[in-house]
């Protein structure tokens, strides 16, 4: 709203006292009792922004029969008539703030459902990317526990084949308490 119909609009106590003085007295029955359909209309239409579809409202004045036209003519009619296009303009303001604030709070919803679509998909991903590496890891597990195992098996037959015996041979302590040093073992 402009300053003009801010400082008129705010203050609808002191606009109503300037027509009651205007008039000389309380003409509200007389305008309720002679209204019979609204002037000022909204219409609502609908703007496509980035494919989300927003409602806006517009103001229009439908042109007619005035139905307070006369209401104060006696006395205070000037007053009366800048009262009423004080709160009109005050109306289309609250009517573009209404569809400004609808617009705004939709878009909003939007964007969270937007972003959070987004996290989503950003956190599957890593999730992809985690599995896919352990699959990498225990892949490589197998991989070293294979030759490991192959190596110690070539290590036994060629043990077997140098002493030309069947029997189990030991590469290593079968009793953990056993006397024999352990080289890496520092006490």
């Amino acid at each position: 709203m402009s300053g003009a119909a801010d400082r008129e609009a705010v203050f609808p106590t002191r606009q109503s006292l300037e027509v009651t003085y205007a008039v000389g007295g309380d003409i509200g029955y007389q305008i309720q009792e002679s209204a019979r359909s609204a002037r000022f209309r909204v219409r609502t239409k609908q703007e496509n922004v980035s494919g989300v579809l927003l409602p806006t409202f517009e103001s229009y004045v439908t042109e007619g029969n005035n139905d307070f036209g006369l209401t104060g003519l006696g006395k205070g009619g000037q007053q009366v008539q800048r009262c009423r296009e004080t709160y009109a303009r005050a109306v289309e303001a609250l009517v573009e703030l209404a569809s400004l604030q609808t617009a705004f709070v939709i878009l909003d919803e939007v964007i969270k459902v937007v972003n959070r679509r987004d996290i989503n998909s950003e956190l599957d991903e890593l999730d992809r990317e985690e599995f896919y590496r352990l699959k990498k890891v225990a892949g490589k597990k197998q991989r070293d526990t294979a030759a490991a195992d192959a190596e110690m098996k070539a290590k036994r037959e060629a043990a077997i084949s140098r002493t030309g015996q069947n029997d189990k041979v030991d590469d290593g302590p079968t009793d953990l308490l056993a006397a024999e040093e352990d080289n890496d073992v520092i006490f």
